[in-house]
């Protein structure tokens, strides 16, 4: 069908916005090309949408385009909302590329640059804590099956982290990484979901389990915020935190991150007067 495809996709490189052109192929039981024959993938300087969709049938086999703005290609690789278009770009055939463009990014990929994995594991540690944190209260108030969903996020997560330490991106398929990257953490994950005891007892044992887990991962989760908090002596207020444009990603979960660290005593909580009587501004302090 390549051949079928041909004049689309030369039109699109003739076009000079066009940085690259991926072909990526159905493999056997993969769900990576959400059930097409084939996936197109463009992307392009700028364009009109961030994201644009054409889809194409020729006698028993479909294809679909994906015409994807470059700044949305680097949001999904900062924040990882879009696993399957890491896999597109690793495996995808590269049918035109303009100044190397998509081999750079493949190197990219494969190279994963420290600074990149810093923010991440900043935001997947933030994710983990929420996850943990919410999971545990709704345990503690007799809420197993509310818990239990929280917990199975919250191990995605730690998953995911421990990946980004080694230097890999997280694929679509992060428990076959795990599995072979960090055992203990996927021994968890399978006690969770195919052990024989109660559900209670399980959620008990992996909240005791993963405590230690996560506590032994805070200087590398936490690394990148308290990079951003050392590089002033005064004191943060939580809105010059949320502003800032790197812990902007963190989104909601940045404020219980910070009580979290405040609670394992790495960030200290800096009390400042108002005009209201014995009422204080909350300020952080690495």
């Amino acid at each position: 069908m390549e051949d079928i495809l041909r004049p689309i996709y030369q039109e699109r490189a003739s076009t000079k916005s066009t940085l690259g052109i991926l072909l990526i192929e159905k493999r056997d039981s993969s769900t990576s090309t959400d059930s097409f024959d084939y996936i197109l993938f463009v992307i392009v300087k700028e364009a009109e949408e961030p994201v644009f969709l054409k889809q194409y049938t020729y006698r028993n086999k479909k294809a679909s385009m994906h015409i994807v703005e470059e700044e949305k290609l680097k949001e999904w690789l900062l924040l990882g909302t879009n696993r399957k278009m890491v896999d597109w770009i690793q495996n995808g055939k590269i049918l035109f590329d303009r100044n190397e463009y998509v081999h750079n990014l493949k190197t990219e990929i494969r190279e994963f640059p420290f600074y990149g994995r810093k923010i991440k594991m900043g935001m997947e540690f933030a994710k983990l804590i929420r996850r943990y944190v919410d999971g545990k209260s709704f345990f503690e108030n007799g809420h197993a099956l509310d818990a239990y969903n929280h917990v199975v996020h919250s191990l995605h997560h730690l998953a995911r982290l421990e990946i980004i330490e080694q230097g890999f991106y997280p694929e679509v398929t992060v428990w076959n990484q795990v599995k072979h990257i960090e055992p203990e953490i996927f021994k968890l994950y399978e006690e969770l979901v195919t052990s024989g005891e109660s559900l209670e007892k399980r959620l008990e044992l992996l909240f005791l389990a993963s405590e230690f887990l996560i506590y032994s991962r805070t200087n590398l989760g936490s690394q990148h915020l308290l990079e951003i908090m050392s590089t002033k002596e005064d004191p943060w207020s939580i809105a010059e935190l949320m502003e800032h444009p790197e812990l902007a990603h963190y989104s909601v979960d940045l404020s219980v991150l910070l009580e979290y660290l405040i609670e394992k005593n790495v960030i200290d909580v800096i009390k400042v007067e108002t005009k209201g009587q014995e009422i204080y501004h909350r300020y952080y302090r690495v």
